[in-house]
């Protein structure tokens, strides 16, 4: 079901009376070409298939298809039907020209209507419909009032007016629903003086508007002000209903016909960045090409055919054709909402929801059958307070998902409302310490009750004693996504300005999300007993660190003494990589360094034995030959320098360095030993800890380039350099 599709004639009013203004304010005339814009932008970005017209009257040239003799004169179709463009948007901003003629507002009219019934002929549209926008400063003729009124009932043309200023208070506050509405207009203008000419113009509005048989005709008169207030936000772009069509199977003997829509999903653009030439702004001017080349010295091309995907697992690449991949894929018999079974509904936890939208599942269109089946279902499972688990495949391409059907059931209808539930894989779990079981972090009871009243103050519902309605005072669902107003108004900013830089976030969108100013004012007590109760208290300067041979020596004592001291930063560390590694027994390829420094921090731990385990993981990284895994490498060494000097280890790591520095020779990897280099990771010098006998400059001398370059040696043979590399250890 697609959205109603809408004709649009903009009728502006661009004689020499709308360049008037008040004190203060903006001309008529920059008023209306504002609300225009807004209006126009807001069509562009929402995407949907309104066509607009703009027709111009007061100009100095007469252009339109009605014009003969003194007829007509001085109105011009500038844009005939079409959908919005940035073009459009330009034309009102720069090249629109204030008029120095009148044009009279009802023959204007009468060539919007003539232009809306002869260019929507063989077309489709569910609404016809013009915008006046107009000061009513310019002179006019009543003699086809009649004419003019019989034609919009006739042909259904819905009609607005956009005046500077508002209709009388007196009639406004019958006509207008809204308190905040009326406020609003009641102030949108500041006082100017309004002429004879105007009244009468505004008199003739009024008996047109309620010649048209509407109550709340003087509802589709607006101010400018108003307008632009209204028109603030970028229209939401507008999605069709798109049915899913499907059997609600329960057992092998049970087949219900449903249709499922989108209820509620994850909105995203429907347009993307396109790279396009700097200089032409061409897509056309970019063409791409994809090399695939191997990692060797010469960067060898490969053929695309000669190229197959691989998985790493591990550090192992396992190769996969697209025959394998085509195997290895889950298959789906196709479309499928099948009852698995039921469960309370107080089993299905709100906070294992996911997925990015909910359906709606309805019986099938005129399927009285199926209508009876599902209303059957709906209304059982909300008498017994339980939902169907159900198997949902979108399609034959798709991945099943397990998800659980709620019953929805609505003065207007009733329905099932299926939202995914995780797969085990899905699920994270983390072990955290209580806080009951420590005293120091148990709040008291004056500490409880202001935090329950802070919580109470911020409500966000608001209950009508009075009349025993509840409110919600801040519904995200009213609310337009800032990230696409944003963007909105940067592309629309830089189709006009392209060399200007980006404006300021408007600041409608930054109050958007800031808390209702009921709420704010109403938090402050609380918020200050709170500030009062949980008081922040300066520690003073921190403790002066120890050094690491002061904190880690005579790690073998007994008495008094066998408690070593350990700076906040150890114990910080050791808790955190304890909570993510839980118990680590060695030293795996996932996190190495961390698992490094669970291990070798544990009672009667083998600094020897642990180091060789990193070291091998090291090496192991490095045949890999690639960025990400050379710093995965620098990481690990640093950590393993580190440890080294702290736990007074020192030749262990100077011996491991020096291997490393002949194996990056033997495999020729400077490109890694560069990045060593930059690092500043040396041999530990005797500065650094009292077990080194090398000095600063030994340690220079280490990191500085041979005076001959690398050679490139023959590519050895796979197996035995990590084992004998680590024997040499």
């Amino acid at each position: 079901m697609s959205r109603a599709k809408m004709a649009v004639v903009l009728c502006m009013d661009v004689g020499f009376s709308m360049s008037s203004s008040a004190p203060g304010e903006e001309s008529s005339f920059e008023q209306a070409k504002k609300v225009m814009t807004m209006f126009v932008q807001r069509q562009v970005f929402a995407e949907n298939k309104d066509e607009v017209s703009l027709v111009l009257f007061g100009t100095e040239n007469t252009s339109n298809s009605l014009a003969s003799g003194d007829q007509y004169q001085h109105i011009t179709v500038h844009r005939h039907l079409m959908l919005p463009d940035f073009d459009l948007l330009e034309e009102i901003q720069n090249l629109i020209p204030l008029g120095s003629e009148q044009g009279d507002i009802l023959d204007a009219l009468i060539v919007c209507m003539d232009l809306l019934q002869k260019e929507t002929i063989g077309k489709k549209y569910d609404k016809l419909h013009i915008e006046v926008f107009t000061d009513l400063g310019s002179p006019f003729s009543e003699d086809q009032l009649d004419i003019i009124v019989a034609n919009l009932k006739k042909t259904g043309i819905s009609l607005q007016f956009f005046l500077p200023f508002p209709v009388d208070d007196e009639d406004r506050g019958r006509h207008v629903s809204a308190g905040a509405h009326a406020s609003r207009n009641q102030n949108s203008f500041p006082g100017k003086a309004v002429s004879g000419q105007q009244k009468e113009g505004l008199q003739m509005v009024k008996n047109l508007m309620f010649s048209l048989d509407r109550e709340d005709g003087l509802e589709d008169i607006y101010t400018f002000r108003e307008s632009l207030e209204r028109l603030s936000m970028f229209k939401k772009i507008e999605r069709r209903l798109m049915p899913w069509p499907c059997q609600l199977t329960i057992g092998s003997n049970l087949s219900i016909r449903i249709v499922a829509y989108k209820a509620f999903t994850e909105e995203k653009m429907k347009k993307s960045w396109v790279a396009v030439d700097a200089k032409s702004h061409k897509k056309e001017d970019i063409q791409k090409e994809t090399v695939y080349c191997l990692n060797d010295d010469d960067e060898t091309e490969v053929q695309k055919e000669d190229v197959i995907q691989g998985f790493r697992y591990g550090s192992d690449l396992i190769p996969f054709s697209k025959v394998d991949e085509e195997q290895m894929k889950y298959k789906t018999d196709g479309k499928c909402f099948a009852v698995l079974g039921f469960c309370r509904s107080s089993l299905i936890q709100r906070y294992r929801y996911m997925g990015n939208q909910v359906l709606k599942v309805f019986a099938a269109k005129d399927d009285e059958a199926a209508a009876v089946a599902l209303s059957a279902l709906i209304n059982a499972l909300n008498e017994l307070d339980m939902v169907a688990i159900v198997r949902y495949v979108y399609d034959r391409r798709s991945q099943p998902q397990v998800g659980a059907a709620f019953p929805l059931i609505k003065n207007e209808y009733e329905c099932l409302a299926y939202v995914q539930l995780p797969y085990m894989e899905d699920l994270r779990h983390y072990m955290f310490s209580s806080l009951k079981n420590n005293k120091k972090y148990t709040p008291t009871e004056d500490q409880l009750c202001a935090v329950d009243c802070l919580i109470e103050s911020m409500s966000l519902v608001f209950e009508e004693e009075s009349e025993g309605t509840v409110k919600d005072i801040f519904k995200t669902s009213k609310f337009p996504n800032p990230l696409f107003q944003r963007l909105y108004q940067c592309l629309q900013h830089k189709a006009f300005h392209p060399d200007a830089p980006l404006p300021p976030i408007e600041k409608h969108l930054l109050d958007m999300l800031e808390a209702p100013r009921e709420v704010t004012e109403k938090c402050q007590a609380p918020l200050q007993k709170v500030k009062a109760l949980f008081p922040l208290k300066e520690e003073g300067k921190m403790k002066e660190q120890k050094t690491a041979q002061l904190i880690f020596k005579d790690n073998n004592e007994d008495g008094p003494n066998a408690k070593k001291a350990k700076t906040e930063d150890d114990e910080a560390n050791f808790r955190i990589a304890s909570l993510s590694e839980g118990s680590v027994t060695k030293v795996g390829s996932v996190n190495p360094a961390e698992n490094f420094r669970v291990l070798v921090r544990k009672k009667n731990a083998d600094f020897k034995e642990v180091s060789q385990q990193l070291i091998k993981h090291i090496f192991q990284f490095l045949e890999n030959r690639g960025l990400l895994y050379y710093m995965k490498s620098i990481d690990c060494i640093k950590v393993f320098r580190e440890d080294a000097i702290k736990l007074s280890e020192v030749q262990c790591f100077n011996d491991f360095l020096e291997a490393l520095k002949k194996k990056v020779e033997d495999k020729n990897l400077p490109d890694f030993w560069e990045i060593v280099i930059q690092e500043g990771i040396s041999l530990i010098t005797n500065e650094e800890a009292e077990g080194s006998s090398l000095t600063a400059e030994d340690a220079k001398k280490f990191l500085a380039p041979k005076e001959k370059p690398m050679e490139v040696s023959p590519v050895t043979e796979e197996g035995g350099d990590v084992d004998d590399l680590l024997d040499m250890i």
